[in-house]
């Protein structure tokens, strides 16, 4: 058991589910955050993501980090669609922007809906996958494909970026004053219609982008994108909703969890493990694990 703890072969495999786990679950966050909105189709668009990315390399070998530019830019238009159609006249009454969680739990359910069919009709349920950059690598006596690696340096750094950008950028204070209160950013000056719309854009696009991501190492189907969604939502309960940065760390978290979980047991304690944690943590920590708790 000591030697399962120690090995650096489950600590890659860990940190890898690690960084896919914060990216997807890092496009939720920043949309919930900013606009209320509970996207349920959030895996959707992660399997979105994945069949431009396996098409793109199929059909004309385009690379799957070429594809990840791609996937980003037809999910952020995807987000500005459902934006400007669904929820801009929503959210600018304050009667209905007030029950802006439910009504878009209703919505996001029909658009899941949706997408899983289309893709269903499109693609055909059969699961698919391609080939690129399986080599295995030994280094430090762990083994890895490159394209595992690739995974967690870009899904890390999209992640870290993004933090950056929210730390040190003009646009990034203004977002997280929003999350804050959005009432005093509004006071202050910041545009808040400009702000959901970019964060919901980029919310969209990250996923997609994880979508590519999740393609180059697993097969992909039209109806893969409800697990996601759960990890997801686990991840931003645990980190707390609306603080992205612990919710990159939960995601990490997570990861290392699931991976050392079903190592010292086995594949069937996964479903357990995750909704175990989702639960324990809205049972005892309601607020998130790496949120300090604020008294009224």
């Amino acid at each position: 058991m000591v030697d399962t703890l120690l090995s650096g072969q489950l600590l890659f495999a860990a940190l890898v589910s690690g960084s896919l786990y914060a990216l997807v679950a890092l496009g939720l966050n920043l949309v919930y955050g900013t606009l209320r909105l509970l996207n349920i189709a959030h895996g959707d668009l992660v399997m979105i993501g994945a069949y431009v990315a396996f098409w793109l390399f199929t059909l004309w070998a385009v690379p799957p980090l070429v594809a990840l530019v791609l996937a980003a830019v037809l999910c952020a238009g995807l987000g500005w669609a459902v934006y400007a159609g669904l929820f801009r006249r929503m959210l600018a009454k304050p009667a209905l922007a007030k029950r802006v969680e439910a009504n878009s739990l209703i919505l996001f359910y029909g658009i899941s809906v949706i997408l899983q069919n289309a893709a269903a009709l499109a693609f055909t349920a059969s699961p698919r996958a391609y080939r690129w950059l399986d080599t295995v690598i030994t280094w430090g006596g762990v083994s890895m494909t490159l394209n595992r690696l690739l995974t967690l340096g870009v899904a890390a750094g999209i992640c870290f970026g993004v933090l950056a950008f929210l730390r040190f950028h003009l646009f990034g204070w203004g977002l997280r004053a929003v999350i804050q209160r959005k009432d005093a950013a509004q006071v202050v000056g910041v545009n808040i219609e400009r702000v959901q719309l970019i964060t919901i854009c980029a919310g969209f696009a990250v996923a997609g982008m994880a979508g590519v991501l999740v393609s180059m190492t697993e097969q992909i189907t039209p109806f893969m994108g409800f697990p996601f969604t759960i990890v997801a939502f686990v991840v931003i309960i645990v980190g707390g909703l609306g603080n992205i940065g612990a919710g990159v760390l939960a995601g990490f978290a997570l990861g290392l969890v699931e991976t050392y979980g079903i190592a010292l047991t086995s594949a069937g304690y996964r479903s357990i493990l995750i909704y175990g944690i989702f639960v324990g943590v809205l049972m005892l920590r309601p607020e998130g694990l790496f949120t300090k708790a604020v008294r009224t």
